[in-house]
């Protein structure tokens, strides 16, 4: 499994997976000692995709304004969110890597605003970017495992 893009998926796909089956109230609920919840990590994930790869590369995302404003780094949970809501962050946590692939091959990604990391990586293409976020979803991944046992 070399290909970053299955990697994505496959993360992706483990995640919902390990919350399958959990409430609403499972999802919004920030356990003593953390800073958030299983639902905001999964639009954070969205989100950061869609900036390191999409924005640092000058093209629109495909998430909202207000999406990426919500759930962008160092944002926290400001609330319950809707069941509405839920099942759109879980749509787009499986059609936006996708659509990622589909524009990674159709070569839509010609430019790059270099950036580091507050891991001070610095990425300088999409290739970079693509390989960070797989990173990035990693972390993550083991947040929502922690999570997942305090909710």
């Amino acid at each position: 499994m070399n290909n970053p893009f299955e990697i994505l998926k496959k993360n992706r796909v483990l995640i919902l997976k390990v919350i399958d089956g959990f409430t609403l109230e499972q999802l919004n609920k920030i356990p003593n000692g953390f800073g958030n919840n299983i639902i905001w990590n999964m639009a954070h994930l969205a989100v950061i995709q869609q900036i390191l790869c999409y924005k640092l590369s000058g093209l629109p995302i495909h998430i909202s304004d207000e999406m990426a404003e919500k759930y962008m780094k160092g944002t926290k949970p400001t609330g319950d969110i809707s069941q509405k809501e839920v099942d759109e962050i879980k749509e787009l946590f499986i059609s936006l890597p996708n659509q990622f692939e589909k524009d990674y091959n159709a070569n839509v990604f010609k430019e790059y605003e270099a950036y580091t990391t507050s891991l001070n990586v610095t990425l300088t293409d999409i290739d970079t970017a693509n390989a960070f976020n797989n990173f990035h979803e990693g972390i993550h991944l083991g947040v929502i495992l922690a999570l997942r046992k305090l909710v």
